[in-house]
């Protein structure tokens, strides 16, 4: 795995610090990235993002958002019966995923259907931040008033 080291850059970048620590956690999280997912670009602004969940049921499911980070977690309810398995290759674990979300990202919904938990998101741009185009017109005549000159001359 390869690390990255951003200390050249916080000398010169004054307020990115969040932005080097995010991508230093894209990294140190992939390989522990259960259960699988996939992001996808839906449209324009709009996003999903697909775990694979085998077996798990929406009771044991939860999500959550708080200040641009969606959380994704999962619990197990531990079974009662003694089962024996002489193979177990779907797994049982709990596991806690974290998003981070862009600014004015909002999820818009969520699903479970086939082992397969979508979550939908949209990016919705409040319109103060929205681009505007300011139409020119003809600018106002200024009237030219000569000035007073002082007596000191």
């Amino acid at each position: 795995m390869r690390t990255f080291d951003f200390t050249p850059l916080y000398r010169s970048a004054i307020g990115f610090d969040r932005m080097f620590n995010d991508v230093e956690n894209l990294f140190q999280n992939k390989a522990d990235s259960y259960p699988p997912y996939n992001i996808e670009k839906k449209g324009q602004d709009s996003y999903r993002i697909t775990l694979a969940v085998a077996g798990f049921e929406e009771a044991e499911l939860s999500l959550s958002v708080e200040q641009n980070l969606l959380l994704v977690k999962g619990k197990k309810a531990k079974a009662g019966d003694n089962s024996r398995f002489l193979y177990q290759g779907i797994s049982e674990q709990d596991f806690e995923l974290k998003f981070r979300l862009a600014d004015h990202v909002q999820v818009e919904g969520a699903g479970l259907n086939n082992g397969l938990l979508t979550i939908d998101l949209k990016r919705e741009i409040p319109e103060a931040l929205k681009p505007r185009r300011i139409e020119i017109g003809q600018a106002p005549v200024l009237e030219h008033r000569p000035t007073e000159k002082s007596d000191n001359h």
